[in-house]
């Protein structure tokens, strides 16, 4: 007899980023193993110039809304909004079992969900540092403290039954924090000296040469500026910046300033992180907004949102006279400590720039020493590659520039150069105990939301074409003859033309004049004497007849919009006489540039 040879299966864990892939945001990761499905993280993104009425950008999920029973729980690692700002979102779209993550992020999250309506969809779980939880049949997570420009924040060693995996999440190695939690470094290196499958890190600053400063530096700098300030000082940052929120009140309490604080989430962040022990300040410090008018300037601290130019957010709207409570005045100093974000920066600068107009001192940029990043440069990556010394490695949370710097790093440090993979998101990596590699992709990509949900790819072309070349209205009654009742009417909004509306107007008759005299036998039949019109093509055409006429005469690409209004249907015994034609208005059909 013959011997059958079974193919063995090789255990194997795939590692899916569906977003921090060639781009700074919306950090979202799948880890699987059989029949279990994990998640670390589910952040957003912000929108560009282009996304017109765009909120916020999430990752294409079709991945993990196809697989949703699969699903056992997630990994949150801190409490940024590239972090956990989309899990409200998810969870309208799938059940996620269980949380966990650190406490300030948990508290965070758990308003979020509140606010949001879904958060009977999860449980959430705080951890501590050295937890380890069970996740499914295969999974465990390891919390591993770390550094970074939010208190309570994790690297997470991920338990698997091929290995360890660490995944560092967003890191700098702070030998001397303000809250005086210090990066575990003993663990990571326990972790090394007994094998790590796999790395995946942070590549934020790969292009940065040294050390990323600690983020104790900015407080003597913040303190000189404080202390030559003769009138108000108005101080914007990240609200998630909880250390450095807490040095800016330190320093207000230090200088004798009450503290006013505006922006919602800069309020919120605050009242949680004070209620966790990781801001501690005396209650009488904060002053209500109403009533800081009242107090001597040199007595005055305004706190608030803004720093990256967003166009709602409070220094925003003070910067351009339209905050219901602060006017900007001569000899308010004004105090930027963060640096743009990619794609941030026109609007920052041009912030900048209106409340110097007013009369305020600005002070802003890398030479006043009042931001440091919250991620690790080329030197603090060497020494999370040295102590973990993974057999391979994956960098992740940059773009594409960043991620190849970092894979360099790790090849000078002795890992094989076919041990490492550059991705993107939506590729499959597909880990064994011997090898790593790229099979396959996911659907990937960004989902945009508005005030209203998810806003579907076609209705972002249809704003993008509004902004660009305008919108053309087309009014037009057709009677069961084909012909035109009385003359279309044209309506023009945001559309720049040599043309007059007049010569238009008969341009768009007689184009309408020409398709109906000339196509009308293809769209109508009689039936026994009663007529049958096809007004689904009669628009069709028209459609087609008018986005030509409008690209031809106007040299752009104006959003069509052409409204019909049809007859009533007559009965047979009515049709051959003579009649007034009453009319109804369907909903609109709105044509599309290809």
């Amino acid at each position: 007899m013959s011997k059958v040879n079974k193919k063995v299966s090789v255990p194997t864990v795939k590692i899916i980023p569906l977003g921090g892939l060639h781009e700074i945001g919306k950090n979202t990761c799948v880890f699987e193993y059989e029949d279990d499905i994990i998640l670390l993280d589910a952040g957003l993104g912000f929108p560009s110039d282009q996304m017109h009425g765009i909120n916020i950008v999430l990752p294409d999920m079709t991945y993990l809304r196809e697989n949703s029973h699969r699903i056992k729980g997630m990994i949150v690692t801190h409490g940024h909004e590239d972090h956990i700002g989309g899990i409200a979102y998810h969870l309208k779209q799938f059940d996620i079992p269980v949380i966990y993550g650190p406490r300030l992020a948990m508290s965070l999250l758990s308003d979020k969900l509140e606010e949001a309506g879904v958060s009977d969809r999860t449980t959430l779980k705080s951890v501590i540092p050295r937890e380890i939880v069970r996740i499914g049949k295969h999974f465990s997570a390891e919390f591993i403290r770390n550094t970074h420009s939010i208190a309570d924040s994790f690297s997470v060693a991920i338990h698997t039954p091929i290995g360890v995996i660490i995944h560092t999440g967003d890191f700098k190695i702070d030998h001397t924090p303000v809250d005086g939690e210090h990066y575990d470094l003993q663990k990571l290196a326990e972790h090394g000296e007994k094998g790590v499958l796999c790395l995946l890190s942070d590549s934020t600053n790969a292009e940065v040469p040294g050390h990323t400063p600690s983020e104790r530096s900015v407080y003597p700098n913040l303190n000189r500026i404080f202390g030559q300030a003769e009138g108000r000082i108005m101080v914007t940052t990240f609200s998630s910046s909880v250390h450095r929120v807490n040095m800016v009140l330190d320093l207000a309490q230090k200088h004798g300033r009450k503290v006013a604080v505006v922006g919602r989430s800069m309020l919120n962040v605050i009242a949680h992180a004070r209620k966790l022990g990781y801001i501690q300040c005396r209650d009488d410090l904060f002053e209500p907004l109403r009533s800081v008018n009242r107090l001597p300037d040199d007595k005055v601290l305004i706190l608030t949102t803004g720093s990256q130019g967003e166009t709602l957010a409070a220094m925003t709207r003070i910067s351009r006279g339209e905050h219901r409570q602060i006017r900007v005045q001569e000899g308010d100093t004004i105090v930027f400590s963060a640096n743009p974000i990619p794609g941030n920066t026109i609007a920052v600068v041009n912030t900048i720039d209106r409340l110097m107009m007013q009369g305020a001192k600005v002070i802003y940029g890398r030479r006043e020493g009042i931001h440091v990043s919250g991620h690790g440069s080329r030197e603090d990556h060497k020494l999370m590659l040295n102590l973990t010394r993974p057999k391979f490695f994956v960098p992740v949370h940059g773009e594409h520039r960043m991620l190849v710097e970092h894979s360099g790093m790790a090849r000078a440090m002795g890992i094989p150069e076919e041990n490492i993979v550059v991705i993107k998101n939506g590729n499959i990596i597909e880990l064994t105990e011997n090898s790593i590699g790229v099979n396959g992709e996911v659907p990937s990509g960004i989902e945009l939301v508005d005030r209203a949900g998810i806003v579907r790819d076609d209705v972002m072309k249809e704003r993008q074409q509004l902004a660009e070349d305008g919108v053309v209205t087309v009014a037009a009654v057709i009677d069961w003859s084909g012909n035109l009742v009385a003359p279309p009417a044209l309506h023009l909004r945001g559309v720049a033309t040599s043309i007059e509306t007049s010569l238009l107007q008969q341009l768009v008759v007689r184009t309408m004049e020409r398709i109906l005299g000339d196509r009308w036998s293809d769209f109508s039949t009689n039936n026994g004497g009663e007529p049958e019109v096809n007004w689904s093509e009669v628009r069709l055409e028209i459609e087609g007849g008018l986005q030509r006429l409008m690209k031809r005469e106007l040299r752009s690409r104006p959003l069509v919009v052409f409204l019909l209004q049809t007859p009533e249907k007559q009965p047979a015994k009515l049709t051959r006489r003579r009649r007034r034609s009453t009319a109804t208005t369907p909903a609109p059909v709105i044509s599309r540039r290809s």
